[in-house]
């Protein structure tokens, strides 16, 4: 599910986009003094942040404009190294899942694979190269996401809480990367939750979570306003990750930019298996979930099982109930109608794409 169509346009995205640039020409100019190398992995890692429309620096923005905050250009630099973090993570989890094309194209990983192929290196050696080169490229993004936080303008004590949301998304999201590598050495399906807990680290920190409350804080909201904003976005982000399990087996491939079978082949942990793997019917499916060798015939028939069971009905019922609790959120008197209004429809979408 594209997270980009979710939230409607703030006004700064214009500022993210020219904070974003000038990042990246600084970088490309010093990292040419090393080297035309260098200089090309800076111009890869900056592709990696074009043709999105921004739904983390959209967070931070309308947090921030519709709490009071007027200095576009400033807070733009916040929404820029909350991008920034989001081209980290992505560039580092293809690594982790050994993947070299991101929608159709190449990935960071992918280009340098090709790259050592045609130097003419062995398959495996060109592999090792590309992952390598996606280690490299998702640490400078990491890294810089700071640089760029330490460029917004602020009180001490504000610039220390930005710092403290920023580490905790960086902190969770590497926990929830870590628990879902952990899953992987065991048969079993973990409970649900587990699973819940996985995606409100993976997701609802650095992608809902994070960046409104860094707008609110950079705003200079109350601190009410400040935890209703996070418990929003934990309960969003838990129903928009429940929601994009559900349309990675089941979603159009066109739509999703991935095969729709391939969480079923890599056995990923979802509410989807954790509701099966405790009924009767997980014994005919649980040989084919998660083999490498799963074929398009076996994964029709892991769906058939999925729908019948009432797997399917049940993951997109909890989402509802994830998108209900955090719609929830925004019934607090602290929070104002523009930004209720603003906010609401992102949950609507989660629930409207399973049902």
């Amino acid at each position: 599910m594209d997270m980009d169509t979710l939230l409607v346009e703030p006004a700064g995205l214009e500022q993210v986009e020219d904070a974003l640039g000038r990042f990246f020409e600084e970088s490309k100019n010093r990292a040419a003094k090393i080297g035309p190398g260098y200089h090309a992995l800076w111009e890869t890692l900056e592709r990696c942040t074009t043709g999105g429309k921004r739904f983390r620096p959209r967070l931070v923005m309308s947090a921030y404009q519709m709490l009071g905050g007027r200095d576009l250009d400033n807070a733009a630099e916040l929404g820029a190294a909350f991008e920034l973090l989001h081209t980290a993570l992505i560039v580092h989890d293809d690594v982790i899942d050994r993947d070299f094309v991101r929608r159709g194209i190449p990935n960071v990983s992918g280009r340098y694979r090709s790259v050592a192929e045609a130097a003419g290196l062995s398959p495996d050696g060109a592999r090792h190269v590309g992952l390598s080169a996606g280690v490299i490229a998702g640490d400078l993004a990491l890294s810089n996401a700071y640089r760029l936080l330490d460029r917004v303008t602020a009180a001490p004590v504000t610039r220390r809480r930005l710092g403290h949301i920023l580490d905790e998304a960086v902190f969770a999201s590497a926990a929830g990367e870590f628990l879902d590598v952990e899953t992987s050495l065991s048969a079993d399906v973990p409970p649900l939750e587990d699973i819940v807990q996985m995606a409100r680290l993976k997701t609802s920190v650095y992608s809902f979570e994070g960046p409104l409350q860094a707008g609110a804080v950079l705003a200079g909201a109350d601190e009410e306003v400040v935890e209703r904003l996070g418990d929003f976005g934990r309960d969003a982000g838990i129903a928009y990750q429940i929601a994009d399990d559900l349309l990675g087996v089941f979603g159009s491939e066109t739509r999703t930019g991935k095969t729709n079978w391939g969480d079923l082949r890599e056995g990923k942990r979802t509410a989807l298996l954790s509701y099966v793997s405790a009924r009767p019917e997980w014994e005919s499916i649980s040989s084919l979930v998660g083999s490498p060798g799963m074929s398009a015939s076996d994964a029709d028939f892991v769906r058939r099982i999925l729908v019948d069971s009432g797997a399917r009905d049940y993951s997109a019922d909890l989402a509802a109930q994830y998108a209900s609790r955090a719609r929830m959120h925004l019934d607090s008197a602290a929070v104002p109608d523009a930004l209720r209004s603003a906010l609401e429809p992102v949950v609507t979408a989660v629930v409207d794409r399973v049902h």
